[in-house]
């Protein structure tokens, strides 16, 4: 089952599609970020609960927002934190944004299952204890995409509650648009 902010596969999105064109306008939300639209990321920090270290690779949180979407964790370019209870991965993107869409890149060598469960969360606390857009139901791909619907926040973060786990990510990838701050007259 897929919690309902997470952006369906093709094949429902064909279904969607067919239904749409013979039953009319569904309301439907596509939750791919735009052609061309700034991954906000890039311009972020991140910050994990651990870094896990063996000879080579080591798994830093800024391997996330590297804009390399390897997903090899034996090439190089992937996070991971050590075996810990509820491991998370943190971004801060500087300023308040509202979040339209995430997407998340895990490992396709051999351990993308541990991504089960996984919560993306935005908001304003840098303790992770933000209202989560979306959990990872189900694993048939290393990339998940997430529907936000501008949810607010400066902070972006992926956690595994409730066990203990490797946290890994290839990729994390936030689009949405810059809130505006406007002064009292």
């Amino acid at each position: 089952m897929i919690t309902d902010s997470v952006c369906p596969d093709v094949s429902s999105r064909m279904k969607t599609l067919v239904a749409f064109l013979f039953l009319g306008s569904l309301g439907l939300a596509w939750c791919n970020p735009e052609p061309g639209a700034f991954n906000i990321a890039r311009t972020g920090e991140a910050s994990q609960s651990s870094d896990y270290q063996t000879a080579k690779p080591v798994g830093y949180a800024s391997k996330a927002i590297d804009s390399v979407k390897d997903t090899n964790w034996y090439n190089g370019f992937c996070t991971h934190t050590n075996k810990e209870p509820s491991p998370w991965w943190r971004l801060d993107m500087k300023r308040r944004y509202k979040v339209n869409t995430v997407v998340v890149t895990g490992r396709s060598d051999g351990a993308m299952e541990r991504l089960m469960g996984a919560e993306v969360r935005i908001g304003y606390s840098p303790d992770n204890n933000n209202p989560v857009c979306g959990k990872v139901t189900q694993i048939t791909d290393p990339t998940t995409t997430f529907s936000c619907d501008e949810m607010e926040g400066q902070y972006v973060s992926v956690v595994i509650p409730g066990r203990s786990e490797f946290l890994h990510l290839c990729e994390v990838e936030v689009y949405g648009h810059p809130m505006t701050e406007c002064c009292a007259f």
